[in-house]
């Protein structure tokens, strides 16, 4: 049993094929692995195919994950890392419940070389009851964030009160968290929080988020 607020310095895949998913434990991945980038781009898609496979197919029956991913330019030709998640998806039998897309930079501001928007996709393994809420389906900004690579704080609280509205999550996990952005939302929304982060310097910087907001006066 873990603790309310947990980060854990490891492999989140690992760590997932060590431990059974716990009832009411909801995933909110974006995988990353600077090792595997450094294998080369073939490799890198390989296992980021492989480890969305993996997330998915640890979610228990009526489980959900959402994702937050960014398509990438590589020599020319640009990624759609969305597209990723859904082939992945099908492959685990895990169906697509929402689709939103996060502006990264105003909507309509040009930007040339990299992509100025997000996906927040949402998969569930089982078939799940009709949304009680709607939700905005384009956010016009993704809020502030504290690295380049992280979810902004208006994604992480979309999720997040899709979570809370919708399904009966105890506890958020994201076993590759970073500096534990989506975590500290959740848990300012009265989720348990459980990250897992291989880097040591993000993992230190996510710990030191949570245990600010767990000091911080009421």
């Amino acid at each position: 049993m873990f603790p309310a607020v947990c980060i854990e310095r490891g492999d989140g895949l690992t760590w997932l094929r060590e431990h059974r998913a716990e009832p009411h434990t909801r995933l909110v991945p974006s995988p990353t692995r600077a090792s595997a980038l450094a294998l080369g781009f073939d490799a890198w898609q390989q296992w980021f195919s492989d480890a969305a496979s993996q997330l998915l197919g640890w979610l228990p029956e009526g489980s959900v994950a959402i994702f937050y991913q960014s398509d990438i330019l590589h020599a020319g030709v640009w990624i759609d890392k969305g597209q990723l998640v859904q082939r992945a998806a099908a492959a685990a039998q895990a169906s697509l419940v929402w689709h939103k897309i996060v502006c990264r930079t105003p909507p309509g501001e040009a930007r040339f070389g990299r992509a100025s928007y997000s996906h927040l996709l949402c998969f569930s393994r089982g078939v799940l009851p009709p949304p009680r809420h709607a939700y905005p389906d384009v956010l016009p900004s993704d809020g502030s964030k504290t690295w380049t690579r992280g979810m902004g704080t208006a994604a992480c609280e979309l999720a997040c009160r899709y979570l809370r509205q919708e399904t009966s999550t105890q506890r958020v996990l994201d076993p590759f968290c970073g500096h534990g952005s989506a975590l500290v939302v959740a848990r300012r929304m009265g989720f348990d929080v459980l990250g897992i982060e291989l880097n040591n310097k993000r993992c230190r910087t996510a710990r030191a988020a949570l245990a600010r907001l767990e000091t911080a006066p009421a």
